[in-house]
């Protein structure tokens, strides 16, 4: 089994984090995001691997490179000079991929999912015509996710906004197993959607094309600067303690740091207080500053300091 992992996404909602790194390249307690998911991936045997670039990929290609330190293969698939989608991403990819069935893997999501009970299910399902089997838990925060609706037999029949449309839905967390066919018609190059386009147009013309792999696999997302703040508490070996201290980062002996991430080539000056923050890569911290629930980004002139709300 192969796996597209997308990692071409501009992280809007994340900025001004994804100013500074593509979402997947964030740190989550020490490790790069893609750095988990690829290991997770590997653990598994899913070990040839394509991601798809396009916002600050360098930064993306700088912690992963061939992947052979993780037991990988990893090659990338382009975007440019726009980025193609979650469905157009795919379509581009497919001439790397080389396979009719691979894995689909968001890359600012993490989970526990066992992969071969899903695979097998979308396996098993092929004869009655699935193209798509997409992970699900029963979604217990629809106020703030939109669902996927599931007939009896397990097939997807639509995907309700979030609110009081998604209650009782499930939610889908991030991974699927897929038919190349399911974006073989979509031209290269052209931005589309799969939810909210190429998979609600199968479902109406071929039903039982996407179909649900229900489980109660955990899962941790990084959409919000406060999502990648609870997903960096969660992964913190001891709770309480700093989520993270990037590479050639130096903390004054006399400065305070309290549950903050520190990125990389961070300088904390003299008598500094920094409490519950997030501080990006090349930041300094001036000696006597003291800042609390803040985002610290390395600006041209001086530092850009941003309300962290967690």
């Amino acid at each position: 089994m192969r796996a597209l992992v997308l990692t071409a996404g501009l992280g809007t909602r994340l900025r001004p984090l994804t100013d500074v790194r593509a979402k997947p390249a964030l740190p989550v307690a020490g490790d790069p995001l893609i750095r988990r998911i690829i290991a997770w991936l590997a653990a598994q045997d899913v070990r040839d691997l394509v991601l798809n670039l396009h916002h600050r990929p360098e930064t993306i290609a700088a912690v992963v490179g061939d992947g052979a330190d993780l037991g990988a293969r990893v090659r990338y698939s382009w975007e440019q000079p726009r980025v193609l989608g979650s469905a157009g991403g795919p379509r581009q990819a497919l001439p790397l991929m080389g396979a009719d069935t691979f894995l689909i893997v968001n890359g600012d999501t993490l989970t526990d999912l066992a992969l071969a009970p899903m695979i097998d299910a979308h396996e098993a399902s092929r004869a009655s015509g699935a193209l798509v089997t997409l992970a699900l838990v029963p979604n217990r925060e629809f106020e703030r996710y939109g669902g996927v609706a599931l007939d009896q037999q397990q097939r997807v029949t639509g995907f309700p906004r979030r609110g009081p449309e998604a209650k009782g839905s499930h939610h889908f967390i991030g991974v699927q197993v897929v038919h190349a066919s399911a974006f073989a018609a979509l031209i290269p190059g052209e931005p589309a959607a799969s939810i909210g386009g190429v998979y609600d147009a199968l479902i109406a013309a071929r039903p039982g094309a996407v179909r649900g792999f229900v489980c109660e696999a955990r899962f941790w997302d990084v959409g919000t600067p406060a999502d990648y703040w609870r997903t960096s508490q969660a992964f913190v070996p001891t709770p309480g303690a700093t989520s993270s201290i990037g590479r050639g980062t130096r903390i004054d002996p006399s400065a305070r740091v309290a549950r903050s991430i520190l990125w990389d080539d961070v300088d904390i000056g003299a008598g500094a207080a920094i409490d519950e923050c997030i501080v990006t890569d090349g930041v300094r911290v001036a000696a006597g500053a003291a800042y609390r629930r803040s985002i610290l980004v390395a600006g041209d002139d001086e530092l850009v300091v941003t309300p962290l709300v967690v």
